[in-house]
């Protein structure tokens, strides 16, 4: 147990790795819903109508499944620590567009665009997994999640605050404006003190870019499966802007985004096979496959655990709200502590898939969260209101635990790929996210809580078909002789 150990009070080596490392995450998470706690004056302010509001909350979203796909490649290919440090540069200044936006377009425009920041995730869980070993990268993973995921509280209970210090109509503008500033400095800081791997150590880059590598004819067609879903939830999110529903878009605009998507699916469909195609060839020697399948199943693990998440904590107050008659302050303090877990949740469960097996964790706490949603959809108003709350944090410790033990797991599939098997990964998430939602759109929040538990019950099955990650995986060092890398 000691080797699992982290002195986090240390700030050398590989934990001033993480620190620097989760506040980057904390920071990209602060500015992707530093507008979420400041809507009701910014819609004031430019007397936006309550349909444009949601389209702002879908926008902020949209653009983030495609972003981890593509941060993933980049950070395989350049490094995290250029990524991480361009990414928060780059949004600093989208950040600085929308706050100075004085019109519902500029903004429309610079939300969808800080979509991207909501991918900078990505971006550190191969930069742990490059400074930590196997038994602690569990735990590791965890703390950059939980603690960097933090950021979007973060906003909610600090940027009101600071908009009534500014005071003023505006003030809420140099309250996300300040947020810009914050990540503007700290990309500097970020490039200066961090560095991809410890001394001596290699940097493994995957052979090609454009698509990620398979290693079997079967595991080619997987993938390609696999994509479909990331291009549907897209689709779903174009029908919410559409005339069926939210109506800012017309019938062309919205037909035109479907054809698109349709176009893209094939373009990428392309670059699997460009990147792929060698193995119809020649088989891959066994020393250099993976199973595709262990990324397909940490996929839907990641859609249930964090997708579920997402969808509740959007929806949670209002159902506080309403079963129990409460007041929205009191609500919203209620429903906050779903995502206040996270703080120890993560870290939590990575640390558990450290100690005792991967699969075995991640199985545990998919269970846990099935029967924590079960227990919700029984929640009435004849519930004490200590006891729904008592169920409610309970559901979600085995939610973002879960989590942690998803990316306990992610770094340790193929070391030279981990930044696009984490963008895939947290992708899905995303994935999860815009189908709860849609679902909730629909039923009530029994029948939503309902569907997550039967989503993660089947989810549960998947997991039984992963395998645990054992013994050493080969990488190819720039000389060709091949290093081995302990995965257990």
């Amino acid at each position: 147990m000691s080797e699992n150990r982290l002195n986090l009070f240390s700030f050398s080596g590989k934990v001033r790795t993480l620190h620097i490392t989760w506040f980057a995450f904390f920071l990209s998470f602060m500015v992707w819903f530093n507008h979420a706690p400041l809507m009701a004056s910014i819609q004031e302010t430019l007397g936006l109508t309550s349909q444009q509001v949601k389209a702002l909350l879908i926008l902020n979203v949209a653009l983030t499944i495609p972003a981890r796909i593509i941060i993933g490649m980049l950070v395989d290919r350049l490094g995290p620590r250029i990524v991480y440090s361009a990414l928060l540069l780059v949004s600093s200044f989208l950040c600085f567009a929308f706050a100075l936006a004085d019109s519902y377009e500029m903004m429309a425009i610079t939300r969808f665009l800080l979509g991207f920041v909501g991918a900078g995730f990505v971006i550190g869980i191969r930069m742990i997994g490059e400074w930590f070993p196997a038994r602690q990268v569990g735990l590791a993973e965890g703390i950059y999640g939980g603690w960097g995921n933090f950021g979007s509280a973060a906003a909610a209970l600090s940027l009101p605050t600071l908009a009534l210090l500014f005071g003023g109509d505006e003030g809420w503008r140099y309250a996300i404006g300040s947020t810009g500033v914050i990540t503007l400095v700290y990309s500097l800081v970020y490039y200066r003190l961090a560095r991809n791997t410890p001394r001596g150590s290699t940097y493994f880059r995957p052979k090609k870019t454009g698509a990620m590598e398979v290693t079997s004819k079967g595991d080619l067609l997987f993938y390609l499966l696999m994509n479909i879903p990331m291009y549907a939830a897209l689709a779903l999110l174009a029908w919410n802007l559409g005339p069926a529903n939210l109506g800012l878009l017309d019938d062309a605009v919205t037909y035109t985004l479907y054809v698109g998507l349709v176009l893209l699916y094939g373009y990428q469909a392309l670059q699997v096979w460009r990147v792929n195609c060698h193995i119809f060839i020649r088989p891959v020697p066994e020393l250099h496959r993976y199973k595709f399948r262990q990324v397909a199943i940490l996929n839907v693990a990641y859609l249930v655990t964090f997708g579920s998440e997402l969808a509740v904590v959007s929806m949670l107050h209002l159902f506080f709200k309403e079963t129990f008659d409460l007041s929205l302050v009191q609500a919203g303090l209620l429903a906050s502590g779903f995502a206040f877990m996270n703080l120890v949740a993560r870290p939590t469960g990575g640390f558990i898939s450290d100690l005792l097996g991967r699969k075995r964790s991640l199985s545990f706490l998919i269970g846990g969260l099935a029967i924590g949603y079960f227990l919700l959809s029984s929640i009435t108003p004849a519930w004490p209101l200590p006891l729904a709350v008592a169920a409610t944090m309970a559901c979600s410790f085995f939610v973002q635990a879960g989590e942690g033990a998803v990316f306990a797991i992610v770094p340790l599939v193929k070391r030279r790929m981990t930044g696009q098997i984490a963008g895939m990964t947290g992708a899905y998430g995303n994935v999860g996210a815009v189908l709860f939602l849609t679902v909730f759109s629909f039923v009530s929040p029994s029948i939503f809580f309902l569907v997550i538990s039967a989503a993660a019950v089947v989810t549960l099955g998947a997991v039984q078909f992963l395998e645990e990650p054992e013994g050493q995986t080969a990488e190819v060092l720039p000389d060709g002789t091949v290093q081995m890398i302990d995965v257990s």
